[in-house]
């Protein structure tokens, strides 16, 4: 006997949310019920999937590895339904993109009007957040696809390329750099460098693309030491690149969408063989999505 589709959305709606009461409001079933295909579920895998404690439903050993594999499971059993559905009208329907924000205000204001009239039947579900959130959303199937910048780890995804988003120096507007053409990114050393937060890929793109490591927190603030501070979004970066408090590196998509337009800001290439991000639109490996992921980076792609 086999775990029903049921059984295992308990579970993992049970892991997301702690307590039987909460989970059960989340399927729209009954509590009783819940509790029943919990049980059910334990006697088909012979084993215990949650402990009840007065704090809360904790998942056992045997409950967290059959909450990863739910998860798969159920992915797959969606995108057969919404396969089933969209069969011969692909990027028709629901589409859930996760975007992330060094790329989403840039990229999408000039590619959401051709999507709308291309696939008018389209209806898209926009989430922003950091690669690595993303990729774990795509994997546990609450996403179709994402749109990312490499490099990245990518196992377990497939993917289709966008565009290259070139990277630049940026520095206040009297920074000895603006009489350069472009800029060699030893040039800068000595400059205090900031960055984005940990957890923006940009940050690792930009040191990688210029051969730097990261700043230092408690030195001198200059590169190739860790940085005392770092900003939230490009636009808070700019800021602090105007105000005068150190120089960092740009993506080009979002210097010309206007991002340095009314800053006191130095924008110049680097003058590096390979100063680059590769945006791409991701999926699942083996999802039924592939088909629309690639149909969406050609139209991203055509949009650019």
């Amino acid at each position: 006997m086999l775990p029903t589709l049921r059984q295992l959305q308990y579970l993992k709606l049970l892991s997301e949310h702690g307590s039987f009461s909460r989970a059960a409001e989340n399927a729209h079933v009954t509590q009783p019920t819940l509790s029943a295909g919990i049980q059910e579920l334990e006697k088909i895998l012979g084993a215990p999937v949650v402990d009840r404690a007065r704090s809360g439903v904790i998942l056992t050993a045997a409950g967290q590895e059959a909450v990863r594999r739910a998860e798969d499971i159920l992915a797959r059993a969606e995108d057969l339904v919404q396969a089933a559905r969209g069969a011969g009208q692909p990027l028709a329907g629901r589409f859930r993109l996760g975007v992330i924000p060094t790329v989403a205000p840039y990229l999408l204001p000039r590619a959401l009007p051709v999507l709308r009239d291309r696939f008018p039947k389209l209806k898209l579900f926009l989430r922003e957040d950091l690669t690595q959130r993303l990729i774990g959303a795509l994997k546990a199937g609450a996403l179709d696809a994402a749109l990312i910048a490499l490099p990245y780890d990518m196992s377990g995804l497939d993917w289709a390329h966008v565009e290259d988003d070139e990277l630049l120096a940026a520095a206040p507007a009297n920074h000895p750099m603006a009489a350069s053409v472009r800029v060699d990114p030893d040039s800068l050393r000595g400059d205090d460098l900031i960055l984005l937060e940990d957890g923006h890929c940009l940050r690792d793109h930009a040191l990688a693309a210029c051969g730097l490591e990261p700043p230092s927190r408690y030195g001198n603030g200059g590169l190739g030491e860790e940085e005392s501070f770092a900003a939230t979004s490009l636009p808070t970066l700019v800021q602090m690149i105007g105000s005068g408090l150190g120089v960092s590196f740009l993506p080009a998509m979002a210097v010309q969408a206007g991002l340095t337009d009314k800053a006191a800001v130095t924008v110049r290439p680097l003058a590096t063989e390979y100063s680059s991000r590769e945006i791409v639109v991701a999926w699942r490996a083996g999802s039924s999505r592939s088909v629309e992921g690639r149909l969406l980076a050609e139209t991203l792609r055509e949009a650019g």
